[in-house]
Order: C-alpha cells, then structure tokens, then sequence
C-alpha cells in the first residue's frame, strides 16, 4: 500500500505527482502485466539471454 504525506499547505496536483512517482518506483503496474499470463521459467531464461547477447553485439559494435 503506498501512503503520501500530503501536508495541508500543499496542493492536490503535488499530491498526486508524488503518488505517481512513488506508483511508478514501486513497479506495481509492471508486476499486474507480468502476471496477466503465465510464462515458463524456461522461455524467461531464454529471453534474458538474447537480451544479453543483443546488448552484447551492440556494444562490440561500438567498441571496433
């Protein structure tokens, strides 16, 4: 649960700012999309390891 310490001299727009920061750092909306469908831990490994090797090749690129 998040909680904003709104004080009373400040407005609702900062608020609400805040509350969207915090929201937003804490990766709730991310872990609700994460777990709409299942994936296997073998399809997730995977993933990760292309990711790898794509930013691998990128910065080899770079480099020469």
């Amino acid at each position: 649960m998040l909680l904003i310490d709104a004080r009373e001299a400040e407005s609702i727009d900062k608020a609400l700012k805040k509350y969207k920061k915090k929201f937003e750092k804490a990766g709730i909306l991310r872990q609700l999309r994460e777990r709409q469908t299942f994936t296997k831990k073998s399809v997730k490994r995977r993933g990760e390891i292309l990711k790898a090797a794509y930013i691998d090749s990128i910065r080899r690129e770079a480099e020469g």
